[in-house]
């Protein structure tokens, strides 16, 4: 599965993760933020796990937090997972 946006903008972090998107923007928090951040359209949602888990070698396997940021989304319309 490849996650990738739905012409939404980019997630900014400043001082919190911010998505914005045609009708506005959301304030993400940072986990969210994380995984959103590493959606391109091109890598797979392992590879996105990957990435996150080299980032962040003290947390446990983070295959079921990230579906779940990413399942979020897509019901959400900001991101489209095929």
């Amino acid at each position: 599965d490849q996650p990738r946006s739905r012409g939404l903008g980019d997630v900014y972090k400043r001082q919190a993760h911010v998505l914005l998107y045609p009708d506005g923007m959301v304030r993400l928090n940072e986990s969210a933020g994380a995984v959103l951040n590493e959606v391109d359209g091109q890598r797979s949602v392992e590879d996105i796990v990957e990435t996150l888990e080299k980032k962040l070698p003290e947390a446990r396997s983070l295959m079921t937090d990230v579906w779940y940021v990413l399942k979020a989304a897509e019901q959400k319309s900001w991101i489209e997972i095929r």
